[in-house]
């Protein structure tokens, strides 16, 4: 019988060792998102900058939503609130494919030996890229509108490590989780659409009622957000201490998935 250790150094191995592979799906799943349509890749700058400007004129127009920016800008509201949204739409877009991941690829598990617990990386991966696009949107109009970004902007790839870790883990909760029960996926969605209005992406943290305010920060995106915008867009980088405690919990959550979906993965031949 195959052996699925749950100690992290094998889950660091399996990954870098199945990296060319992994890499191979990610660049698959990207094409194969597009494959048809006229404009291809392209609709990965369009779909951003259209739920962007729909977002601008919902909250800055109609709720009058106004960040400490000193000024009633609208372009200074998108600009801030576009980094909130590019975090929490990578964090959003994997937790609702995970539970179908392995329901989906059956034949991965029934016919051949595949190393499964890639597609969650792979999922991720091609979030990540989209996620790039948006990023790269944000730092051309920046440049445009208010100059070059500060350096502070550099610190964006370590900034999202923490919540990176956080998504695999929960994704490979959730992989095996939707195996053996179906409904995760439609609670998933769910859950998502509440952790949006309970993200500091449309308000500022302070725009939420004080006696509430701790358990905003008890939403794992909470933080990616808030210091995503502070390297982008205040040029302020984050209290070192947050991070790390940040980034010990996103580890953690990260090996007790991955020790989840070891541990399960046997019966997902007899469900399927």
């Amino acid at each position: 019988m195959q052996d699925f250790s749950i100690f992290p150094p094998r889950m660091l191995v399996g990954l870098w060792r199945d990296r060319n592979l992994i890499r191979a799906l990610v660049h698959r799943e990207v094409v194969g998102r597009y494959r048809g349509s006229v404009l291809g890749v392209f609709w990965s700058f369009f779909n951003p900058i259209l739920m962007l400007l729909i977002y601008t004129f919902v909250f800055s127009v109609v709720f009058k939503m106004r960040w400490n920016v000193g000024s009633d800008s609208k372009t200074e509201f998108a600009m801030v609130l576009f980094p909130g949204l590019i975090v929490f739409t990578l964090f959003s877009e994997c937790l609702n494919r995970a539970p179908s991941l392995i329901v989906s690829n059956a034949n991965y598990v029934k016919k051949v030996v595949f190393p499964l617990e890639i597609l969650p990386c792979v999922a991720l991966g091609a979030t990540v890229f989209h996620a790039a696009v948006s990023l790269s949107v944000w730092l051309i109009a920046h440049l445009f509108l208010f100059g070059v970004p500060h350096p502070s902007a550099l610190l964006i790839p370590l900034i999202l490590l923490p919540l990176l870790l956080f998504t695999m883990g929960v994704s490979w909760f959730l992989a095996s989780l939707g195996v053996y029960l179906r409904d995760v996926a439609q609670f998933m969605g769910m859950i998502t659409t509440i952790l949006m209005f309970l993200s500091p992406i449309f308000y500022p943290v302070n725009a939420f009622p004080e006696k509430y305010r701790n358990l905003l920060f008890l939403n794992p995106v909470t933080p990616a957000i808030e210091q995503a915008r502070d390297v982008l867009f205040w040029g302020r980088v984050p209290d070192l201490w947050v991070f790390l405690v940040y980034l010990l919990g996103g580890a953690f959550v990260a090996w007790c998935g991955f020790a989840w979906f070891q541990k399960t993965r046997r019966g997902f031949a007899d469900v399927l």
